[in-house]
């Protein structure tokens, strides 16, 4: 790591050489430049004056903005430290963001790229200088870390993963030096255009689904007081007719079959018997995605591939539709314009709307749901597994090799983008399903596990456990070929959002 290894603080065999001294709780940021050696053996007062400089008009200034305090330079590294976790983070980033732009017009052999990691413990404070485990695990987490790139200990993460909108990729626990204990430590993924903004938006997610869920208990009791007079209250709805027993192969409904299936029964509260319900306000008619009929059947669910696909195993899925294409800008900014969704997407109109979290989608669901009276919601995990393989057993769904045109990913034959491509762009798998792969990470219904050990069979969302993070399928147009498999899978915090995350859309009969 350069001269920022022989920070005192890095080496907790030497004690301070006072008394007691203040401790405090910080969280500690150490930099390091990557190849400092190699780039001041090429240029020595070249680089020295550019990391002056990079120190003096974005470094200093990005800590004092974010209420953090310069400890230490040493050349070629630094170390701060913060009262919050939060401004730390966000100050890593700002650095960051800001040395992509330095660079953008440097060759590749001459950048300045840091290595930053960031943590939170108890720390000695002395007037020029830090101490205590809390910035020797700082220093090791960012030895680690890859030029560029913020990398976290896991006790901030648990201090900022529902504060700050970016993502975050677990990369397990590691054993660092002098430290008796592994630490877990994250790599954080930003998301340009949200660092820095406040809180006003979830809160005002808050109240707008606390106002939503008190409006649809008011209408259901309100139902429940006019029907009754009249002897409706204890009326069963009709079910409609059982459909044959599927077919012992799997397959997609002929679309003829999937525009005559029987529609969800509308739930009591938000369905009155009469009079019909007031047209939506809006000028415009709804687009409601259009939806594939899948029969039920039986598939193994999993692959030997990875150890979050084991164990492969058995799983029988019900009846059910699923959003023949992601779901769009287009069909995204319908629930914005409502008001129903917390932000409008940016891109072309037939682009699937990407940058969304769980929740987000969620509130997506939840609006479609109002809008047309059908019980719309992310499919499960299982569901979602068994509509992408379209009744295959391969690797990818047109076989055991990579082919070109059928995905969009960075390794498919595709040109690198910068987005995702429009939806349909590729072929349909067999059900008729498009992008079931490639094009945006989808989320699905399900809480994350680390494998299926305890899954559900019966094609239902495993919901129990830890639900701070849920599951991610497809792969997207910024990943390799790997993970367009069917039997890919990931798991992303619940509130966060990422430039690569979208969803689709599914109906039980």
């Amino acid at each position: 790591m350069g001269e920022i290894r022989n920070f005192r603080s890095g080496n907790q065999d030497e004690p301070p050489p006072h008394g007691a001294m203040p401790r405090r709780l910080a969280a500690i940021i150490v930099g390091d430049i990557a190849s400092y050696s190699r780039l001041m053996q090429a240029d020595e007062e070249g680089t020295h004056a550019r990391v002056k400089r990079i120190e003096r008009d974005l470094i200093q200034p990005s800590i004092i903005e974010h209420h953090g305090s310069l400890v230490k330079t040493t050349g070629d590294g630094f170390i701060a430290i913060f009262d919050s976790p939060v401004e730390a983070v966000r100050c890593s980033i700002v650095i960051q963001q800001n040395l992509v732009a330095r660079n953008a017009s440097v060759p590749k052999h001459s950048r300045l790229e840091y290595r930053i990691g960031v943590n939170l413990g108890d720390v000695i404070v002395e007037p020029d200088d830090i101490y205590g485990d809390g910035v020797n695990i700082a220093t090791r987490i960012e030895g680690i870390a890859e030029p560029g790139q913020v990398y976290i200990s896991g006790a901030i993460y648990e201090q900022i993963k529902h504060k700050i909108v970016c993502g975050y990729e677990s990369l397990g626990d590691r054993k660092v030096k002098n430290i008796t204990d592994p630490v877990r430590v994250y790599r954080v993924l930003p998301d340009a255009d949200a660092v820095g903004r406040t809180r006003s938006r979830r809160e005002n997610a808050l109240i707008f689904f606390l106002a939503v869920t008190l409006l649809v208990i008011a209408a259901g009791a309100l139902w429940y007081l006019l029907a009754q007079p009249q002897g409706r209250g204890g009326q069963q709805v009709a079910a409609p007719a059982v459909s044959p027993a599927p077919s012992p192969v799997p397959q997609a409904l002929p679309r003829e079959a999937a525009t005559q299936a029987p529609q969800p029964s509308p739930s009591l509260a938000s369905a009155p018997s009469s009079p019909a319900p007031a047209p939506s306000p809006s000028s415009t008619p709804l687009r409601e995605p259009e939806m594939i009929a899948i029969r039920g059947g039986s598939f193994a669910m999993g692959s030997n591939d990875d150890p979050t696909e084991r164990p492969v195993h058995q799983v029988t899925i019900k009846p059910f539709s699923i959003g023949k294409y992601p779901v769009t800008v287009q069909e995204w900014n319908e629930c914005a314009a409502a008001k129903a969704c917390s932000f409008t997407a940016t891109g072309k109109d037939d682009a699937p709307v990407s940058n969304v979290s769980w929740t987000d989608a969620q509130q997506y669901a939840a609006f479609l749901s109002q809008a047309t009276k059908k019980q719309y919601r992310l499919p499960s995990e299982a569901e979602w597994e068994y509509a992408a393989r379209g009744g295959t057993q391969t690797k990818y769904w047109w076989g055991d090799k990579l082919q070109p045109g059928m995905a969009g990913c960075k390794d498919c034959g595709d040109l690198a983008a910068e987005q995702p491509a429009k939806v349909g762009r590729f072929k349909p798998n067999p059900f008729g399903l498009y992008d079931m792969g490639g094009g945006v990470d989808q989320w699905v219904e399900d809480c994350w596990h680390k494998n299926y050990q305890g899954a559900p069979v019966d094609g239902s969302a495993w919901t129990g456990g830890d639900c701070s993070s849920h599951v991610l399928r497809s792969g997207s147009w910024k990943n390799d070929s790997r993970y367009v498999r069917p039997s890919n899978r990931d798991g992303y915090d619940t509130n966060v959002r990422y430039p690569t995350h979208g969803f689709r859309v599914a109906l039980s009969p």
